[in-house]
């Protein structure tokens, strides 16, 4: 019997004497919005899946805390010279902030030590960060020539699927998902990171 035959008799055994007679397949598919954005359960489970990415969670509870997060995470690092995007105007004490503009080159931004943004949403189920280029985001290039990502992510941006985030997001804009840091494993099987972006991200979550 050929390799061919081996598979299509496993097929029509699988099939039974009556291919049309299958069973139904189950159609109760989860609906979206059960869980509201920034409940305490997408909370825990976003901070859980990031961390599967080899990615560093940092938890405050308030806005009050931040700056403070923001200044340890980066000494921790050695990042003393930040660019950020142009709305996250968040202090870090020891710390060189500086806005990014478009006219900044991308010889600029790799002399940078860290890039600082927030996001546009956070998805829960795949520990996934989600950038828009808005002021909050910043443009593609802060968060994918420096070596070190640190975003902000408040609590009520954490929904529960992939799903619910396009349903939530413009799509008329440029829209990136971030899981972890930049990493492949395209040669050799062995992992590199930072090869399509930063080696580092931290991310820091605001809120219960």
């Amino acid at each position: 019997m050929s390799a061919r035959e081996e598979v299509l008799a496993a097929v029509g055994s699988a099939l039974g004497p009556d291919p049309h007679g299958a069973s139904e397949v189950p159609r109760g598919y989860r609906a979206a919005g059960l869980v509201p954005a920034g409940s305490p359960e997408l909370v825990e489970l976003f901070c859980e899946r990031v961390a599967d990415y080899k990615a560093e969670v940092h938890r405050v509870s308030g806005t009050d805390e931040l700056p403070a997060a923001l200044a340890a995470v980066c000494a921790a690092r050695g990042s003393s010279r930040i660019l950020r995007a142009p709305a996250a105007d968040w202090d870090i004490d020891g710390a060189e902030v500086r806005p990014d503009s478009p006219h900044v080159s991308p010889q600029d931004l790799d002399a940078v030590d860290a890039a600082l943004t927030g996001c546009a949403l956070a998805i829960a189920e795949t520990g996934t960060i989600v950038l828009d280029g808005g002021a909050l985001s910043g443009r593609r290039a802060l968060t994918l020539v420096p070596d070190h990502h640190v975003c902000v992510v408040r609590a009520d941006q954490i929904v529960a699927s992939v799903p619910e985030a396009i349903a939530a997001l413009d799509a008329g804009r440029p829209i990136t998902f971030v899981s972890g840091p930049s990493a492949t494993s395209d040669i050799e099987l062995d992992r590199v990171e930072g090869v399509h972006g930063p080696r580092v991200l931290d991310v820091v979550v605001v809120g219960s």
